[in-house]
């Protein structure tokens, strides 16, 4: 029988976001399986704090909404075998108030991040016969909800650059495929619940629970378990997935 467990030795991993939640989640676990993990964001605490878990995670700080940034920071770790392009905001605002500049904000992280990060390794993992690139979108990317239009525009623009970038490296040995997760315990989430309890004047437990109960079996889902998904995408068995935006959403449909 095929040990289907992830061996990532020599791999190296490219992790944006990864200070915190589900990118750090990600970048341990990858490295966990023997990869080289750098993580990137633009807090120098958060990145600290994971790397130190691991010797084999190191950090930089880097913004993706600034293409020589990333750029530079991806070709200063010379060859990225595993792509995650994890950084993203999550704010909402009701479509008769959305300006210019909200939208712009939202799309230059969750959508032009995600496509420097992955057009500055997708040809050069062609080349070399292997890669993968894991988007991070979200069940926003395949759905959408009231408030959410700039936020369900980009998870649902990524995952047209997913498909599409798929397609481009068929029969390479690189696959680009896309986690959708619902509502993962993270930072995000605190974040969300203080605001629905500034908006909406109710405690933040029930404003929690609101949040919690989209996800159909009533529970928050942990960032470990998206990196579990991750790490099966990089793993033995898993080369014939790609083009695939994949929920992790306790049940959703």
């Amino acid at each position: 029988m095929t040990d289907l467990r992830a061996d990532l030795s020599g791999k190296r991993a490219f992790v944006t976001g990864g200070g915190t939640g589900i990118g750090a989640a990600i970048a341990l676990a990858l490295a966990d399986s023997g990869a080289h993990v750098h993580i990137t964001g633009r807090r120098e605490g958060p990145l600290e704090e994971t790397a130190a878990k691991s010797p084999r995670v190191t950090w930089s700080l880097m913004d993706v909404t600034s293409e020589r940034e990333v750029v530079e920071t991806i070709a200063a770790q010379g060859v990225v075998d595993i792509m995650v392009p994890n950084a993203g905001i999550a704010e909402t605002a009701p479509v008769h108030k959305i300006t210019l500049d909200f939208w712009r904000k939202v799309q230059a992280t969750n959508v032009e991040g995600v496509m420097l990060c992955t057009r500055e390794v997708l040809k050069p993992m062609a080349e070399r016969g292997w890669g993968r690139v894991i988007i991070i979108s979200s069940v926003a990317g395949l759905g959408g909800f009231a408030y959410g239009a700039a936020y369900c525009a980009s998870k649902h623009a990524v995952l047209g650059l997913m498909k599409c970038a798929a397609d481009e490296v068929l029969k390479t040995g690189v696959t680009v495929n896309a986690l959708c997760p619902g509502y993962v315990a993270t930072p995000i989430i605190d974040r969300s619940v203080e605001n629905i309890v500034g908006k909406a004047k109710i405690s933040s437990e029930e404003a929690l629970a609101s949040l919690r109960d989209v996800n159909p079996f009533g529970r928050m889902i942990e960032p470990d378990e998206v990196a579990a998904a991750a790490l099966w995408l990089c793993g033995p068995g898993s080369g014939a997935v790609t083009a695939q935006a994949i929920p992790i959403s306790g049940g959703q449909v």
